[in-house]
Parts: structure tokens; C-alpha cells; sequence
């Protein structure tokens, strides 16, 4: 590869990094502000990349890291000041409730690193799963069908289907009940919001 290509291809990187912080910046600080439901869905579907399914809602300020890496089943909803980490890819599950102020980390420093480097892996909740409000998910955790992630948890390892979990690192407390049929449909009273 000659002088001239390698400049090329530095320049080329450095503008599509620039590209993608841009496009975080505007999500993050304009379009997840906006009142209009409608309006941040589209940005989110066709401008990031996200695909997010048939009658699943954003609630306002939604923070993420990254264009793409974020799939969303049908009738789930992410509510207010969610902040997910999609540096890695996550995928939601169906009728999946997110609650405020959630937070999704795909990646972290590691602390043995003496570059101190970053790693990481990708999060995946499963249908009719509950994260209460102020949950924090780590890197690489799968939270299965029907489990529920209670209010202020820490979750550092995968959650059972069924299971509801707790605590600082979350720990087991009791089974939730098997036959879930619910359809989640976020519908406020003034529908530009939500």
C-alpha cells in the first residue's frame, strides 16, 4: 500500500469515527428530547439502525453509545432515562419492560490491563422479562424469559427464566409465576408522548 493510500484510509477512518460520534451527539442530546414519539422512533429506525419492533415505545432521553448493535421485539418498552451501552450488541426480547433510569453496559476497562483496555460482550433479555427502575446489566448477561431484575439490582451473571433477582450483585429470591400472556402497549393519554 502506497503513502498516498495509507493517508487515504487514516483520513477515510477518521471521518466515519467523526460520522458516528456526530450521529451519537444529535441522538443523545437533540432527538431523545423530542416530545414527538413518532419523530424519535424514525430516527431510531432509520437513522441508527436500530430495529425495533411492532408497537415497542422509547420513552424520552434514551442515551446510547453507537449506531446499530440494538434489536427490539414487538410491544416492549424502553421508558424515561434508560442508558444502554450498545457498543456490543443487545437484542430485547418481546413485551420486555425496561424501567427508568435502567442502565445496559456492554463493555468496561479491564483492570489487569497496564494498557488498561477495554472488553466486553454483548447483553440478550429475553421475552417478558422486567428490569425495575435504576438496574444496572453487565457485560455478557442473559436474563431469561419472565425473569424480573429488581429495583437498584446489580446483575453480574445470567438470570434463569422465571427467576426474580435482587440486590448488589443480584442474587436469587423467589420464582415468578409460568403463564405470562400479557401484550405490553405503552398508549399515553397524549399520544405524540411516550
Amino acid at each position: 500500500m502506497s503513502t498516498i493510500q495509507k493517508i487515504a484510509a487514516g483520513l477515510w477512518k477518521r471521518i466515519q469515527k467523526a460520522h458516528r460520534s456526530c450521529l451519537v451527539y444529535v441522538t443523545n442530546h437533540i432527538i431523545a428530547g423530542l416530545i414527538s414519539r413518532r419523530m424519535r422512533l424514525f430516527w431510531y429506525r432509520y437513522v441508527m439502525r436500530f430495529q425495533l419492533g411492532q408497537g415497542t415505545s422509547v420513552l424520552p432521553d434514551f442515551r446510547i453509545s453507537e449506531p446499530g448493535n440494538l434489536v427490539v421485539g414487538d410491544h416492549s418498552v424502553i421508558n424515561n432515562s434508560c442508558r444502554f451501552d450498545n457498543r456490543e450488541p443487545i437484542s430485547i426480547g418481546n413485551n420486555v419492560s425496561v424501567s427508568y433510569g435502567s442502565m445496559l453496559l456492554t463493555r468496561g476497562h479491564n483492570i489487569d490491563d497496564p494498557s488498561f483496555g477495554t472488553c466486553g460482550a454483548g447483553i440478550r433479555i429475553d421475552d417478558y422479562a422486567w428490569i425495575c427502575a435504576n438496574a444496572v446489566i453487565l457485560p455478557g448477561v442473559t436474563i431469561g424469559k419472565g425473569a424480573v431484575v429488581l429495583t437498584g439490582s446489580v446483575v453480574t451473571k445470567d438470570v434463569s427464566p422465571f427467576a426474580v433477582v435482587g440486590g448488589n450483585p443480584a442474587q436469587f429470591i423467589r420464582e415468578r409465576g409460568r403463564d405470562l400472556q400479557y401484550e405490553l402497549n405503552w398508549n399515553p393519554r397524549v399520544p405524540f408522548f411516550g
